[in-house]
């Protein structure tokens, strides 16, 4: 059973929307790879648009919503594709833009909690019981992932919210495309035994047949014949495994994976930003934080990379490998913007602009010399020593006075940014 064909699969029940206990979080973006070209195509937005080669063996990658109505999807031939929806727009793959895409969406991701699970580029659990205190309800926080994804990449997502993930993973399916489904504790099974039995984790096509030819066609079929059942025409851990999800049983936790080697930092504006001196100014609070990262994770690293979103959602990326590894925001930012300047941009509009160290290694594996950077040993005393008052005020206790803002100044020095 496919994801379209979840979603087509009759009405969702009513829901409380009751959040508590719900910390499992499924988010998948909608029509991922359509949805990041059309970010570049603003004329295409509302129109049959498919994503993949063009060749005779070609396959389908991705299509807009427009395009799926005609029965298009991912996966399906090319050809056949074009001949169901003949007045798509076919555009040809972009990888690189998607590997930065999804690299934004789990930025935003491991900003709410660290216990995020990548399932691909495009799609991830969350655990965010330990954001709650931080962020608010689990719903409340849904709604900020979407908010951010949509004001940061410029694409949408829909988000399950449930106890479980199995469970999280089918209301994300059900609240395509861009919307948000909470499905609470004690209303599990009322949303789940009117569904088809293929949206069972586990179930393909050889499982589906052999239930269908018991008579089981839902969810509720499975829950309510023996396990003994089951297990005689499906084998032992086969049988447990469908009896346990029928009832909405899902030990599984979220396990963290680790994202790539690099730490940085980017911002998006409220307001598309034309003036140099407010980008360099970005810059600098975005090296400060970077370079506290790499202290507060004992690492250093030689390439700084800074990338640079315009207002039409073109994106650049620029960078510079150091002749020695560096954890200081001086170098960071000095190298930063040289890379800015680089540009010679002339009062383009930019949207966002992000910093980023790569090639890191451990501090205490890196001579003590080459963790400077060229900057020097006070740089770093200095930078450690604003750590420290960090970690005793709070963020922003001490900053370069270029980050202080003017109504500030006169007030609380310790205020957080």
């Amino acid at each position: 059973m496919t994801r379209r064909q979840l979603q087509r699969s009759g009405p969702t029940p009513e829901l409380s929307g009751d959040d508590r206990g719900c910390t499992i979080l499924h988010v998948d973006m909608d029509a991922f790879y359509a949805s990041v070209e059309l970010r570049s195509r603003p004329e295409l937005v509302g129109t049959p648009v498919i994503v993949g080669g063009l060749g005779s063996r070609s396959v389908v990658l991705s299509a807009t919503y427009e395009a799926r109505a005609f029965g298009v999807h991912s996966a399906m031939p090319m050809m056949r594709a074009r001949r169901m929806c003949p007045q798509a727009t076919v555009i040809p793959p972009s990888h690189g833009v998607y590997d930065e895409a999804s690299r934004g969406v789990m930025e935003v991701f491991r900003s709410v909690t660290p216990l995020v699970e990548p399932l691909s580029l495009d799609e991830a659990f969350l655990d965010v019981g330990g954001a709650q205190r931080r962020l608010g309800s689990p719903r409340q926080i849904a709604e900020l992932i979407r908010a951010r994804v949509v004001d940061e990449q410029g694409i949408t997502c829909s988000v399950g919210v449930a106890p479980t993930k199995f469970v999280a993973k089918l209301a994300s399916a059900r609240a395509k495309p861009d919307g948000l489904i909470v499905v609470p504790q004690d209303e599990v099974i009322a949303f789940l035994h009117p569904l088809p039995v293929g949206v069972l984790w586990g179930v393909g096509e050889k499982t589906e047949e052999a239930l269908t030819r018991l008579g089981l066609r839902t969810i509720g079929d499975i829950a309510h014949t023996p396990v003994a059942t089951l297990q005689r025409a499906l084998g032992n851990a086969v049988g447990a495994h469908l009896a346990a999800l029928s009832w909405g049983q899902d030990e599984r936790s979220v396990i963290a994976h680790e994202p790539d080697k690099s730490i940085g930092a980017e911002e998006t504006f409220a307001r598309d930003v034309d003036d140099p001196n407010v980008v360099l100014r970005e810059l600098l609070r975005l090296s400060e934080r970077t370079a506290a990262r790499l202290r507060a994770s004992g690492s250093v690293g030689r390439t700084v990379s800074i990338k640079v979103r315009f207002a039409d959602f073109t994106t650049i990326t620029r960078a510079k490998t150091l002749r020695e590894p560096t954890d200081v925001a001086r170098v960071v930012y000095e190298t930063a913007r040289g890379l800015y300047e680089a540009l010679g941009l002339q009062r383009a509009r930019i949207r966002l602009v992000g910093v980023r160290v790569e090639g890191l290694t451990d501090t205490d594996q890196t001579p003590r010399q080459l963790a400077m950077g060229g900057g020097g040993e006070e740089w770093r005393a200095a930078e450690q020593a604003a750590d420290r008052a960090a970690a005793r005020f709070g963020p922003g206790a001490v900053r370069p006075a270029t980050l202080v803002d003017p109504v500030s100044r006169v007030g609380d020095d310790t205020e957080i940014d």
